[in-house]
């Protein structure tokens, strides 16, 4: 048998049975009344003359009649009392109810459900009058840090804090809800020419807000990213919209505000909703494109710069796509990173960049870049493994880069990835070093093999004056006994500034662009550097840059 839906045929039952029992209490106690007026007229009289002596004693059946007449007024009296009572504590009961379902228990403030229409109802009452409203969408930036760090309790108690000095700050009609877990939503009306005013009111409240919460003699510290929407433009002209809208609005430019730093504000422009949206293509894409397979290697030169000699190639990411194009490893990378599928993209094209080294002269050397999240796996290594015994690829050819800022993710795993990569005969290379914040003692303790330095530091010795941090860090290099390379290479002047720093590796344009597998696999086969040639060594290895670069 089916469980009775709450709110339907079982409560209207319920409620039927009790209005059917209220009616019948109410005719008795009617009748008992009209009985009791009736009889005892005349027989309380005589019951009392009885019970006093001087008369006779009233009739039986009417002396029952009153007395069944009083325990009915009684009846009726305390039935009376109950209902109301009832009642009462129903209609508390269904004013609490609402309350709850109207408000955030924690904070005080309207909740999602309640929270949209009042905010609804605000934006209809200015649109029809002159008056502007602005949304505000306001979120606290690194709050599960909070929570991580301090535990929920303390995290609830931010949450409380915040709420009310935002109410604090909010004019009479301004209406205040918290949509998620340290999120909430504001409106407020203002005049159409008192713009400014929101701004400062906006600035106000990042300050108010981001000021210590004291704790247990601890300093709490919280700051907002802030987005703005409002009804109407500039010119005081109503934009297409209503609520939602507004509200989605203010989320997109409170996204913004994130992106460029935190504890900030934007106003909403067009413009993020096209980068956004965009953005939400680039990743559709980019998860289309890894299972396509639409992500190719491009090979960069690395040279010996005191021979000519071409020595190996670094292995770049480049998206091969049919909507945008060739698409740069700057673009789709960190939002490879943030959407999580950047191991699996890095793995197709390390088995493609191993393919193709096959086909190289076995003097030349593989490099590929790593991202920190790649890192954060365990397992890392092992798959790097597994992929250079599916290709039958010596380990010593193949050097695994990493930058900098995977040294303070988790040095303890870097650390055992890196020594279990460098026992099986990969090489380690610190990358874009000079960028980070490597400590003497990591690159002591950790086995690198290498040291590249970031092309930002190698242009500036186009100008033969500033040379002193480059030269720094190949004497670092040269102290801990491991090899330099440096990237950018993009001019002779330059060129000639690294060959008098001592033996290094070099990399740029100087040398060519990067080149897919077909142009690097014709640029080999002309320096005679493909496996089994049996070009002259000389030819194969003493390459001008201009040659080089075709």
């Amino acid at each position: 048998m089916a469980t009775p839906i709450i709110g339907t045929d079982q409560t209207d039952a319920r409620g039927l049975g009790r209005a059917e029992r209220d009616i019948v209490a109410l005719g008795i106690a009617v009748a008992a009344l009209i009985l009791f007026i009736g009889t005892s007229g005349s027989v309380m009289p005589q019951i009392v003359a009885s019970w006093t002596g001087r008369g006779e004693a009233p009739d039986m059946l009417l002396t029952n009649a009153v007395v069944l007449n009083i325990a009915l007024l009684i009846f009726g009296w305390r039935r009376y009392n109950e209902l109301h009572h009832e009642v009462t504590e129903r209609r508390r009961a269904e004013a609490l109810a609402r309350e709850l379902a109207d408000t955030d228990p924690l904070t005080g403030c309207l909740n999602r459900r309640s929270g949209g229409p009042a905010i609804e109802r605000l934006v209809s009452k200015c649109a029809t009058r002159q008056d502007d409203v602005a949304v505000l969408m306001v979120d606290i930036d690194n709050f599960k840090q909070i929570n991580d760090l301090n535990g929920h309790k303390v995290g609830d108690l931010v949450l409380t804090e915040l709420a009310r000095r935002i109410r604090s700050q909010l004019p009479e009609a301004g209406v205040l809800a918290r949509i998620g877990g340290d999120e909430f939503v504001c409106a407020l009306p203002f005049m159409p020419q008192e713009r400014s005013r929101v701004d400062h009111f906006v600035a106000e409240l990042i300050e108010l807000v981001s000021q210590p919460i004291e704790h247990d003699g601890c300093h709490l510290e919280a700051t907002v990213s802030v987005g703005v929407a409002s009804l109407r433009r500039t010119d005081g002209a109503i934009v297409e919209g209503d609520g939602e809208k507004l509200l989605h609005r203010a989320d997109i430019a409170m996204y913004h505000a994130k992106k460029r730093g935190r504890n900030r504000f934007y106003w909403f422009e067009t413009q993020m909703e096209n980068e956004l949206r965009f953005r939400a293509e680039l990743e559709n894409g980019i998860r289309r494109g890894v299972a396509a397979g639409e992500f190719v290697p491009y090979y960069e030169q690395q040279i010996d710069l005191q021979t000519g000699s071409l020595v190996g190639f670094e292995m770049l990411a480049r998206w091969n796509s049919p909507q945008f194009g060739l698409v740069s490893p700057e673009v789709f990378i960190p939002i490879a990173e943030e959407i999580d599928v950047i191991s699996e993209l890095s793995d197709q094209l390390i088995r493609q960049a191993l393919t193709d080294a096959q086909t190289w002269d076995p003097r030349l050397t593989l490099s590929v870049n790593i991202s920190p999240i790649q890192l954060r796996d365990p397992w890392f290594a092992q798959r790097i493994m597994k992929m250079l015994a599916d290709h039958g690829f010596p380990p010593e050819r193949l050097e695994i880069e990493i930058t900098e800022s995977c040294l303070h993710e988790n040095i303890g795993v870097v650390r055992t990835i890196v020594t279990s990569l460098k026992n099986q005969g990969i090489r380690i290379s610190l990358d874009d070093f000079g960028t980070g914040y490597s400590s003497l003692s990591q690159l002591r303790t950790l086995p690198f093999d290498r040291l590249k330095i970031d092309r930002s530091f190698v242009a500036e010795l186009a100008d033969e004056s500033n040379n002193e941090l480059v030269q720094a860090i190949i004497s670092l290099g040269h102290g801990l006994s491991l090899p330099v390379t440096a990237e950018g290479v993009e001019s002779a002047n330059i060129l000639e500034a690294l060959r008098g720093m001592g033996h290094l590796k070099g990399q740029g344009y100087l040398y060519g662009r990067p080149e897919d597998a077909a142009a690097t696999q014709q640029r080999l086969a002309d320096l005679g550097l493909l496996a089994g040639s049996t070009a002259d060594d000389d030819r194969s290895h003493r390459a001008d840059p201009r040659r080089l670069a075709g």
